[in-house]
């Protein structure tokens, strides 16, 4: 599914055209003019998967970003917004097809937010855990009389506490212990709860806390997201297991111009295959 079917950045000229109609000199950056046009990237036409890759200042965050600010996207962590943002946003341009059911753009803080959530929470039902412990004991081997209204609770506790284990005890008590997940399985599970049908999203580098496996997992996630829940995915990466997405449009910011590219031509993806070509011997051995 295609719900977002074309973005314009400003171009090279409508920039210039700006900075002449600027008064104030006392910024030392207009970001985030200047990042995408000094490559020529100034228009973007939306496949259902479309991947912005580069290395590190490349400018594929930011025009993630830029793209999720302009659609109104919504978000969970912060966005680091600049003072000519909204200047910058006024000259770009979307283009929708069909309205999607949700937009919504997923960062690297946004599931770290979540797994540092997740930690939080254990460690605050493990600290309650403890202390059933010793009501357990205490209250099981209690004596006391009935003597007042008061004293009711009490005796329905200390009659449960004889009645059971220490263990079963405890989970009567105590909600059920968030599974704790490895932070691959704690991000994997972030992006299974967000993402949801008929629905665009923009993913910045969803590899981070992944494994190799489980971008493997996630790329069959989405790959079913499109196929069968009417998504469109606009992700930012340069992990060579995601920019293998089968059918993915993607444009190369490293280049310049930017360019549209196969993943197999990408230069980090070659660097991973002559690497292993040469040392195919030690895997075929």
């Amino acid at each position: 599914m295609v719900y977002l079917s074309r973005f314009t950045f400003p171009d090279p000229d409508q920039e210039f055209d700006f900075f002449l109609s600027q008064k104030r000199t006392c910024y030392d950056s207009f970001y985030p003019f200047q990042v995408l046009s000094r490559r020529a990237f100034s228009e973007v036409d939306f496949a259902p998967v479309t991947i912005f890759y580069g290395g590190n200042g490349s400018g594929k965050t930011t025009a993630l970003n830029i793209i999720a600010e302009k659609i109104r996207a919504a978000r969970d962590s912060a966005f680091n917004k600049s003072n000519f943002l909204p200047d910058y946003l006024a000259l770009c341009e979307a283009e929708f097809q069909f309205p999607p059911g949700g937009c919504r753009i997923v960062t690297s803080d946004d599931v770290f937010d979540y797994m540092l959530s997740l930690r939080n929470l254990n460690e605050g039902i493990d600290v309650r855990r403890e202390e059933l412990f010793q009501e357990f004991l205490s209250t099981k081997y209690a004596r006391f009389r009935l003597e007042s209204i008061e004293d009711y609770e009490k005796l329905k506790r200390n009659n449960n506490a004889k009645r059971l284990t220490q263990s079963k005890f405890v989970r009567g008590e105590l909600m059920d212990n968030v599974r704790e997940h490895s932070n691959g399985e704690s991000a994997f599970r972030y992006f299974t709860e967000k993402i949801g049908e008929d629905g665009l999203y923009l993913l910045d580098e969803p590899e981070n806390s992944l494994s190799p496996a489980r971008q493997v997992e996630l790329v069959q996630f989405l790959t079913d997201s499109v196929r069968f829940f009417g998504c469109q995915f606009v992700i930012a990466t340069h992990a060579p297991f995601i920019l293998a997405f089968k059918g993915a449009k993607i444009y190369d910011l490293d280049a310049n111009p930017v360019d549209v590219k196969r993943w197999t031509q990408l230069p980090s993806v070659r660097a991973y295959y002559d690497f292993f070509q040469a040392h195919a011997r030690e895997f075929e051995g």
